[in-house]
């Protein structure tokens, strides 16, 4: 999954979408001036790809919304609570809040947004409040209605970042973070959330953390067998995507240049790997594993059935009514 640089395609990038290991593309601010140019922009994404690709984007709410003008402000997860006078309120918060981001997003033929946020809000600063809530429970409730409201839009549910960044304080965009807690802990403190949610056949996604859990693996989860095969889809058992966290970010230096993290998180169990903001870096990896898929296996042609379930769902008729009520909910507890 690669990135653009601007409002409109670049000529390298436009063939960049046709190789064949490309198969997404995710948008962020810079990629966004108004809605008609948002749209004749994912128009061109799919018609320079040259096949079915996924577009997706970071549009959490708070300070990761990536579109504004024009769209819904969408609040901070953390703020679903403190605007809330009871858990049903919340609850309808919650709901009204996925469904409003899935239906502005599906309207311009957006595949999906990375969330939830399925972290809790502990000592970690890039965090902090994109998280629900500061308790696994809480947090369970409150993914649940976001996500019921994301489906109600036919939308993917994405969940992130397991398992569980919250509970360490460093920034994995700018360090590498080293969680020492015993596997226990981690389990019953942030793991719970996904345990549940997964439980609950919630999930359709999941994005690791670049975070060493070191009393469990010595890698990064998103590079770790132990986290992503043995854990997330043995004990667990998640049987959906794998996106890694983008391997630009610090947190994913440690395993080595742009290909070699690729072929790491590949090797460890990601179905998709995500270059973002650095186009060389995207450009390598695009040439550094396409020998890999030059004969493809069953296993990758089970990964790619992954990946692309959450391509093109449909989003049904009949919920501009819904959209607006979901709306007008939001905008009315926002001021509080």
């Amino acid at each position: 999954m690669l990135d653009c640089q601007a409002e409109e395609l670049l000529p390298e990038e436009k063939e960049k979408l046709a190789h064949p290991v490309t198969g997404g593309v995710i948008l962020f601010s810079r990629n966004y001036h108004d809605k008609r140019q948002l749209s004749a922009l994912v128009q061109d994404i799919r018609r320079y790809a040259k096949k079915p690709i996924l577009i997706a984007v970071d549009h959490e709410g708070g300070r990761v919304q990536r579109f504004r003008e024009g769209f819904t402000a969408i609040p901070a997860m953390g703020e679903i609570l403190r605007q809330s006078e009871h858990q049903d309120e919340s609850a309808a918060y919650a709901k009204a809040c996925g469904l409003a981001l899935a239906y502005e997003l599906k309207t311009l033929d957006i595949d999906f947004s990375f969330a939830p946020v399925l972290d809790i809000n502990g000592v970690s600063q890039v965090i902090g409040n994109r998280a629900f809530a500061d308790n696994a429970d809480e947090v369970i409730r409150l993914a649940t209605h976001l996500i019921q409201g994301l489906k109600a839009v036919n939308m993917p549910a994405i969940g992130k970042h397991f398992p569980g960044h919250g509970s360490v304080a460093p920034d994995s965009h700018v360090a590498l973070p080293v969680d020492e807690r015993e596997f226990d802990e981690i389990q019953r403190t942030d793991m719970v959330v996904f345990k549940r949610v997964i439980e609950r056949a919630m999930l359709d996604g999941v994005m690791p953390a670049h975070v060493i859990y070191n009393q469990v693996c010595d890698k990064p989860a998103g590079f770790s067998p132990k986290w992503l095969q043995e854990v997330l889809k043995g004990d667990l058992g998640f049987n959906g995507a794998v996106f890694s966290d983008d391997l630009s970010m610090h947190g994913a230096s440690v395993a080595g240049g742009y290909v070699e993290r690729a072929e790491a998180a590949l090797d460890a169990g990601c179905d998709m790997v995500l270059a973002c903001n650095n186009p060389k870096g995207a450009e390598s990896i695009l040439d550094g594993i396409a020998p890999r898929y030059a004969n493809v296996s069953n296993d990758d042609e089970v990964r790619q059935e992954r990946v692309m379930a959450l391509y093109g769902r449909v989003l049904p008729a009949g919920l501009r009514g819904k959209y607006e009520s979901a709306v007008d909910l939001i905008k009315r507890l926002s001021e509080r």
